[in-house]
């Protein structure tokens, strides 16, 4: 037993122009759709967008202290 085409019969898609085309302000027949996953799909960590945020804010702290230390002053140059 075959299956039939999930895209739908243009001898029996109303709106079709000669050639699959459609008019303008018409909206293209769909295609089938498949359903389900083969597989259950893995769960993403939970560590490491923390990991992401910590290094990011600590990182930003650290440009800020430079910022404000070289405002003041300190390191001589």
């Amino acid at each position: 037993m075959t299956t039939p085409p999930p895209d739908p019969d243009p001898d029996r898609t109303p709106g079709l122009e000669p050639g699959g085309g459609v008019r303008p302000g018409d909206t293209p027949p769909d295609s089938g759709q498949t359903s389900g996953l083969s597989h259950q799909e893995p769960k993403p960590p939970k560590v490491l967008p923390w990991a992401t945020i910590t290094v990011s804010a600590v990182l930003a702290l650290l440009v800020a202290a430079l910022i404000v230390a070289s405002a003041v002053g300190w390191p001589p140059f």
